[in-house]
């Protein structure tokens, strides 16, 4: 199994001031962003024994990772034009 962290501004190092400022213009995002750390803790954390967990819900936590980080990555991508565009 693999123990490596997939903290999103690894995964997306390209979007990291995005992703900033969705977190604090967008509550859904917000929550996304926070729900994927969520997740990603805990199967880092079931990973590495420190909380162990069987086969079956470790690939249920991936599934929900990936869902969830291929999310994030469409609202990326959509609003990474807004994010260049300076505020008046």
């Amino acid at each position: 199994m693999s123990n490596t962290p997939h903290e999103l501004a690894v995964e997306f190092p390209e979007h990291v001031a995005l992703m900033r400022h969705l977190k604090e213009t967008d509550g859904h995002f917000a929550r996304l962003f926070e729900t994927y750390h969520e997740v990603n803790r805990a199967i880092h954390r079931a990973e590495t024994d420190v909380e162990p967990a069987d086969d079956f819900h470790i690939v249920e936590m991936r599934k929900k990772r990936m869902q969830l980080k291929d999310e994030i990555y469409g609202m990326l991508v959509r609003h990474e034009p807004e994010a260049e565009t300076p505020a008046a």
